[in-house]
């Protein structure tokens, strides 16, 4: 199944990449790779993530403190959001209305 991120999505993990790069040289690349399995593993899996909220599941990263919030549609995998699990934990609510 086709995953494809929101705008605002790829807006934030832009944004998680240049910080964690920023930090770390190394760091962002390690950022994108771990989504990057995350992606993958919701493409052939879309129910494998936990449900946040009613249709909205959410799926962990591996070796970040990052979750990928994302609705599961009739013909692919839509990411609302891509955040940070310990900073406003509701935030991208309104994304889903």
């Amino acid at each position: 199944m086709k995953v494809i991120f929101s705008e605002l999505a790829l807006e934030e993990l832009n944004d998680a990449t240049e910080y964690l790069e920023s930090d770390f040289a190394g760091l962002g690349k390690a950022f994108r790779s771990d989504v990057a399995r995350s992606k993958n593993l919701l493409s052939r899996f879309p129910l494998a993530g936990a449900v946040e909220t009613g249709e909205i599941r959410h799926c962990l990263l591996h070796k970040f403190p990052y979750k990928l919030i994302y609705s599961i549609e009739s013909d692919h995998v839509f990411i609302i959001a891509v955040a940070h699990q310990h900073r406003e934990p509701s935030y991208w609510v309104d994304r889903t209305q």
